[in-house]
């Protein structure tokens, strides 16, 4: 019977539930594995133990980013680790939208800003900052050309704290079309998801924010899979990713380009997609099992 653990984070009272575990933790028990949660960062946890962890929901890793791919690291020694350590070294850094268009991958084009460079933005469309560590729109905002004292005070908050920023045109398709997940488990298509922008004008890039507001199920189209299938290739760890979250949105000339590319703890959104289930379990199992 495969011992297989699912790391999670300890949920403050306002931190987001991850609706995704029970249903996971009864499939593979239902599949024959013995299965438990367990919190990423307890000193107490026999990792050594499982014969597979699988990074789900440890949401606070943002805030510990250090931290928790030395975490990565170790655990990946004692035991098999999903995604593998050097995959989720990688995608913790946002900085990978530049190696994805480097290779070829239609991608939302991307600037950089770090600690003490100047701030340069754009002055004649809308745009976001947002930080290349982050998730659930933590630090992020939408600026019009006219804001640009707000932005830049956005990017010394940033900065101050060591952060590094991305700035990103803010591509208005998505206000039309949204933004649509494409889930991958054992590298095959499970199932896409389309959620509206998160982002709106005028709202604090410190205000909290819905992460996936008009959640929908949704049927892919032939170019948004290949779009997909393109990021994976490009990324680390293939074949070894045992789950990938590939975000699209619509570019300016109306394609699909990659937003985000989420191999480490990616919302699966199994709620939504209840037939998902035990397909996604069985390749938790197989994994454990190989």
């Amino acid at each position: 019977m495969p011992h297989i653990a699912l790391a999670t984070y300890r949920r403050g009272p306002d931190g987001p539930e991850d609706r995704d575990l029970p249903l996971l933790l009864s499939a593979l028990d239902r599949a024959g594995a013995r299965a438990e949660t367990v919190f990423w960062d307890d000193p107490d946890v026999d990792w050594a133990s499982f014969d597979l962890v699988v990074i789900r929901s440890t949401w606070d890793y943002t805030l510990r980013v250090a931290e928790f791919t030395a975490w990565a690291e170790r655990c990946g020694k004692l035991t098999r680790l999903a995604n593998p350590a050097p995959v989720v070294r990688w995608n913790t850094d946002k900085r990978y939208l530049g190696e994805l268009a480097a290779a070829g991958v239609p991608t939302v084009p991307t600037g950089y800003l770090a600690p003490g460079d100047p701030a340069e933005l754009p002055e004649d469309r809308e745009y976001v900052i947002k930080p290349t560590s982050g998730a659930g729109s933590r630090y992020a905002a939408r600026y019009a050309p006219g804001e640009r004292a707000t932005a830049v005070r956005h990017l010394e908050r940033m900065h101050a704290e060591g952060l590094t920023a991305m700035v990103q045109p803010y591509l208005k398709a998505i206000d039309v079309t949204g933004e649509r997940p494409l889930l991958f488990f054992g590298g095959r298509l499970v199932h896409a998801s389309r959620k509206k922008a998160v982002l709106t004008p005028g709202t604090p890039y410190d205000a909290r924010k819905t992460a996936h507001p008009g959640l929908e199920v949704w049927e892919p189209t032939a170019a948004e899979v290949a779009v997909a299938e393109r990021a994976l290739a490009a990324a680390p760890g293939d074949p070894a990713l045992l789950y990938a979250r590939v975000d699209l949105v619509d570019g300016d000339d109306g394609r699909p380009c990659v937003m985000e590319l989420e191999l480490v703890e990616p919302n699966l959104f199994l709620w939504l997609h209840p037939g998902s289930v035990p397909v996604v379990a069985a390749e938790i199992l197989r994994a454990a099992s190989a």
